[in-house]
């Protein structure tokens, strides 16, 4: 169904980090930006539908106003050349035996949201126009460092579940996003970390530290499905919006792919799976779709100096792109990642 195309070259290898790779598909130049962390910094570069890289930048944390660069989180126009805003991280009550970081970050509506070694999330209102960004409000919901956050448009429809946060303890808080974020449901965890997290159409998917990937509802925490999909513990997933295709990779170096679909009367999630890649004697650490309709996909892993693409073998039609699309459209879920690549 996929099969491995040109890899992109890194200056450096991958870190050993869950969800280390961000993807973001430009429709002009048809270019398509990659961010990969390695150590302190964070590799950008840019590449051709044939994964010529055209432009690759290496972002140094940036020391300001006396802070050091552990305690700063960046961000960057989408092709790395202008950083439009900074926040120091408060370190609070932390100990000196004890991690200060960001981890996790999505974007709601004009938010961006990033999780934190504390467990709150902060609230960023980005404006339309101008770098006169905002800490608007910090989210309470976890007890443990936050480990990936999640959102989708709402659709325009009041009372919807729009964005997950996960944790180190494997809880997921559900969110309503709006001037005042609120939080409608807590998902409690089973004793393993969740990793990485997504969201489709009002379904949670969760990949836990024991491999498996779990799908809630995201208004009332039900769940829906479990599979048991890695024999080690999943580092990242992905979807893509106009198919409803799940991406799970792990430490077990497989990646797979999913086909994620509504029963007739929406009762419950039904659950394909498509596709199984293994990358051989790799720590997969970053797996992402490359386009809303999860035609291809690429991965990193630890230690490794390259990005690996696959593209699928399959014609659009039997891909289901002749099919009418997902109500969570491409041009609706990009209202903010057009502009900024988030990592």
């Amino acid at each position: 169904m996929f099969r491995r195309e040109r890899s992109i070259p890194l200056r450096g290898s991958a870190a050993a980090l869950c969800n280390n790779l961000s993807v973001l598909q430009l429709p002009v130049g048809n270019l398509t930006h990659f961010g990969v962390v390695h150590g302190p910094s964070a590799q950008l570069l840019s590449a051709a539908p044939e994964a010529v890289p055209l432009a690759q930048r290496q972002l140094q944390a940036k020391e300001g106003a006396g802070v050091s660069p552990p305690l700063i989180t960046q961000m960057y126009e989408s092709d790395g050349s202008v950083m439009v805003y900074w926040h120091a991280l408060d370190a609070g009550d932390a100990s000196l035996v004890q991690a200060v970081f960001a981890r996790g970050i999505a974007a709601s509506g004009h938010f961006i949201c990033v999780g934190m070694w504390s467990g709150r999330v902060l609230v960023f209102d980005i404006p339309a126009k101008g770098p006169n960004i905002v800490l608007s409000e910090e989210l309470a919901g976890h007890q443990t460092p936050v480990t990936d956050i999640a959102a989708e448009p709402a659709q325009g429809q009041d009372c919807v579940a729009d964005m997950v946060t996960a944790d180190d303890s494997g809880l997921l808080c559900v969110w309503r996003s709006g001037s005042k974020f609120k939080l409608l449901t807590r998902i409690p965890g089973f004793g393993v970390p969740c990793p990485s997290v997504q969201l489709w159409q009002g379904t949670i998917a969760a990949g836990y530290g024991n491999g498996q990937v779990r799908l809630y509802e995201a208004s009332t925490g039900t769940l829906h499905v479990q599979i048991d999909a890695h024999a080690r513990a999943i580092c990242a997933l992905d979807l893509a919006p106009e198919v409803g295709k799940l991406l799970s990779a792990a430490e077990d170096t497989f990646v797979h792919i999913w086909k994620l679909s509504r029963s007739p009367e929406g009762g419950y999630i039904e659950v394909e799976h498509c596709h199984g890649e293994c990358v051989p004697d790799t720590q997969v650490c970053g797996a992402r779709f490359c386009d809303p309709s999860g035609s291809s996909f690429a991965v990193t892993g630890y230690d490794l100096a390259e990005i690996l693409r696959f593209s699928s073998t399959l014609s659009p039609v039997q891909q289901g792109k002749g099919r009418p699309s997902w109500p969570n459209s491409a041009e609706s879920r990009a209202q903010l990642h057009t502009d900024h690549l988030l990592f």
